[in-house]
């Protein structure tokens, strides 16, 4: 047609042409929509113009009619065809139009339509507004169009890795158009949402630009206000849940390159709906309804499932705990819940479809999971005490069936503590250690309601640990341990004291165990990396670090480094080999990260392996299972050793009273009076002394439940502990000095049992 065309666009079997000395578009191919913008819908085989006011100009000051426009930009894709244009009108300047209908004008939410809109008198929407506004909310294609980012305004700025959205910008219009003030507006939006655009949306949507309004709608303030979870919020889930597979892939993609904050406010989002929904079921929910609440709660924790996916694959976009819900604890019954949830695992045909919140391991806290480590210890207890009485019982009848004791008993002389507990470990089956844990100190009169157990893993870790053994390796700057690969004890010693550690997390007692969080990540199946070499070793992984980021081209002659490490052992040093060959290759710039990840390597898992393996079978003969694995390593640490996040005026809070004691007792009033004014390593004695440790539990100071009562003995007594029950028997001091001695006193000689 010797016209010089400058665009060309393709939709799924159609295309656009511009020419721009005429101004007018061409389209071919099919048009059984109306893509071709030909006002039918016949294919056309041949260019034909594209019915429209336009004209041949850029200049807006050319239009003389406001029925007129020229082109700026075509679009087509899937079965639809756009046109970037310019009016005469400067409220409008640029807009898109849709080519199957020339007359629809295709708005995006701007600032400009914003305004328009909030500018109204008050009172009942105009007509034309409310039609405007549910054009927008109503319309896939308007918010598809809205908030492109202005840093790549062209359209090939959207791909599968990036949306090409400005998140901050749809955050700030949407929080303009939705306002208190403006009551009508914020109703109308909601309509829209709520009867036009989302129940319009598929699964499949036809273009990848498409999925835009999917990734900024969640900024819109309504999702996030509790009128409108039922008929926006979790909607919206569910369509996300219903999508195929590419689409959410693209949008899985996208989230994963969103800021921390604006990612976090996401979850945050459906964290708040999981817990809206618990409330209302804790108030009671109509058994007609409960399949729908059930729905509604398992759409919601899906796709918080889906973001942790998500985050966990791009790194942690947001922390671990981000996505706990602290509120489960007071809204669900958490042993119930896993109770539930196992019996479901057994009999999966057997349940009545409601939600187990365990399914979803994700949203529980530390304080959940060891409530749920303290059930699952409860379960297999009483079942290994079923087996032994039920094995009792068969042998009453059967003389060949040995009987045996429901319990695990451990008979220790203190001065042979470590010795002793082999012998009976060593004769125990694997099953033992599911049982009941019972410690008696040779000659001392006790009955083990838990404070014996607690002295008997404080002692037993001090001995094992002692370097005398040569066992484990102590660094001075860290002030911890790790496995020493030049030990001569009994590799045997390393499976007792994993097996100690399984019974004390399984009989929820603390030890002192100063090992680094990486012990916990072996532990789990997790890799340690530079981060922990940094915490056992900080000069070492400084080292690491400068050679990391070392940018200068000599690094070979200013580190001096090849692919060995050097050690010292019982005055002799070693060189060792990081990598067949190590001592001929140098580090270099393209080689330094493979150095760094060998030297962590070697620390951590060869040079230990050994060593390491007795003590993981030692500790998951007791201790291991699904639940151990919903915890992350800090808080697997946390409840092997404890913490040292004392608050003691909570601990002050939450201590109880009996007999003539209460909390302005003049006794009680003078014992925090002493005891605030003690230093802190008497502060943690007095833990010792009472508790049996001087850390704190997982769940904090509360959980420490302090007991105090009064003895009929007179002032020249000294407290006694009751350290099975955390209860402390304090005479009736009457002077702030006798009280001070005769507390120290007995906090200073804490070891030792007898019945009082």
């Amino acid at each position: 047609m010797g016209n010089v065309v400058t665009q060309i666009s393709c939709g799924r079997q159609h295309t656009l042409a511009f020419s721009p000395s005429s101004g007018k578009m061409y389209s071919f191919g099919l048009g059984g929509n109306g893509q071709l913008g030909t006002r039918s819908t016949c294919n056309r085989k041949s260019p034909a113009p594209v019915k429209g006011p336009f004209i041949a100009s850029n200049n807006p000051s050319d239009i003389d009619s406001e029925e007129c426009c020229c082109v700026k930009k075509i679009y087509a894709g899937g079965d639809q065809s756009f046109a970037h244009y310019v009016t005469a009108n400067k409220l409008q300047n640029i807009d898109d139009v849709r080519l199957q209908d020339p007359h629809r004008i295709i708005c995006t939410l701007n600032e400009n339509i914003i305004q328009k809109w909030l500018n109204h008198s008050p009172g009942r929407l105009p007509l034309e507004i409310s039609n405007e506004i549910d054009l927008v909310f109503s319309s896939a294609s308007c918010l598809n169009g809205s908030f492109l980012s202005t840093s790549h305004p062209d359209h090939y700025s959207t791909s599968s890795k990036c949306s090409g959205v400005d998140m901050n910008t749809a955050r700030l219009l949407f929080h303009r158009v939705v306002q208190q003030d403006h009551p009508e507006v914020t109703q109308q939006i909601a309509a829209s949402l709520e009867k036009h655009l989302i129940p319009r949306l598929n699964n499949s949507p036809p273009d990848i630009e498409a999925l835009r309004l999917y990734l900024t709608l969640p900024e819109c303030p309504l999702f996030s206000d509790r009128n409108n979870y039922v008929t926006i919020t979790i909607p919206f889930a569910k369509l996300l849940l219903n999508m195929k597979e590419a689409p959410l892939k693209v949008l899985g993609n996208w989230w994963s390159t969103l800021e921390p904050t604006v990612f976090q406010r996401l979850v945050e989002l459906y964290k708040e709906v999981v817990v809206y929904l618990l409330q209302m079921h804790k108030m009671g929910i109509p058994s007609v309804e409960q399949r729908i609440f059930t729905c509604f709660l398992d759409t919601s924790l899906r796709l918080l499932e889906i973001l942790h996916m998500v985050s966990e694959r791009a790194g942690h976009i947001i922390q671990y705990d981000k996505f706990y819900i602290h509120e489960l604890d007071d809204l669900i019954d958490i042993r119930n819940d896993y109770v539930t949830w196992i019996q479901r695992q057994m009999y999966p045909m057997g349940h009545d479809g409601g939600v187990t919140l365990c399914r979803y391991p994700f949203v529980f806290d530390a304080q959940a999971k060891t409530t749920l480590l303290q059930t699952d210890a409860v379960i297999q207890m009483q079942m290994a005490v079923d087996q032994a009485q039920m094995q009792n019982f068969s042998s009453m009848f059967m003389p060949a069936v040995e009987s045996v004791n429901p319990c695990l008993i451990l008979i220790v002389r203190r001065e042979n503590i470590v010795g002793d507990t082999m012998e009976v470990l060593r004769k125990s089956k694997n099953v033992d250690y599911k049982k009941p844990l019972k410690v008696i100190f040779v000659g001392e009169e006790a009955v083990d309601a838990g404070g014996v157990r607690k002295e008997f893993f404080l002692l037993i870790m001090k001995e094992l640990l002692d370097p005398k053994y040569g066992m484990f390796r102590y660094y001075e700057e860290s002030r911890l341990i790790w496995f020493s690969n030049k030990t001569f004890e009994d590799i045997d010693l390393f499976n007792l004291i994993g097996v100690i550690c399984g019974l004390a997390i399984y009989n929820i007692t603390i030890v002192e165990l100063h090992f680094p969080v990486a012990l916990y990540k072996k532990l789990l199946k997790r890799k340690p990396t530079l981060d922990d070499l940094k915490e056992l070793m900080p000069d070492v992984g400084r080292s690491l670090q400068l050679l990391l980021d070392y940018t200068e081209d000599d690094l070979e002659d200013t580190f001096c480094l090849n692919f060995t490490i050097t050690e010292e052992n019982y005055g002799a040093t070693e060189v060792l080999e990081l990598v067949p060959n190590g001592e001929d290759i140098n580090v270099n710039k393209s080689n330094r990260q493979d150095f760094v990840n060998a030297y962590v390597d070697y620390v951590f898992n060869t040079s230990v392996a050994p060593l390491f393996e007795c003590f993981y079978a030692g500790f998951h003969k007791v201790c291991g299972g699904k639940v151990l694995e919903l915890f992350q390593p800090n808080e697997l640490q946390a409840m092997v050793i404890g913490n040292t996040n004392y608050d003691w005026t909570e601990l002050q809070k939450s201590t109880e009273y009996k007999g003539e004691y209460w909390a302005d007792h003049p006794t009680i009033r003078l014992f925090w009076e002493v005891f605030h004014s003690l230093p802190l390593e008497k502060k943690k004695q007095f833990l010792l002394f009472l508790t049996g440790s001087d850390r704190i539990p997982i769940l904090g100071m509360k959980s420490l439940k302090l007991v105090i009562q009064p003895t009929s003995g007179g002032e020249h007594y000294l407290p006694v502990a009751h350290t099975c029950f955390n209860l402390l028997d304090l005479p009736k001091y009457t002077s702030i000095e006798t009280l001070r001695e005769k507390l120290l006193q007995a906090i200073d000689h804490n070891q030792g049992f007898n019945l009082a």
